[in-house]
């Protein structure tokens, strides 16, 4: 059986955890910031554990994260 292929774009986007979750960057953190008050940009820095949901999908594209 050939290697699976890395989804190279879901690469660049996550990461994993020790543990073996997946991390991700919060969204809405790219422009418009001037409106966004300073706590609301603060808290966009975390990075966050994915929803299990959505992990079990990004670990298929992910095979050898």
């Amino acid at each position: 059986m050939p290697k699976m292929k890395t989804h190279r774009g879901a690469a660049k986007r996550f990461k994993k955890t020790g543990t073996g979750k997946l991390k991700r960057s919060k969204a809405y953190r790219r422009h418009i910031l001037t409106k966004k008050s300073p706590k609301t940009k603060r808290n966009l820095r975390q990075q966050e554990v994915m929803d299990p949901s959505n992990a079990k999908v990004m670990k298929k594209l992910l095979p050898y994260l």
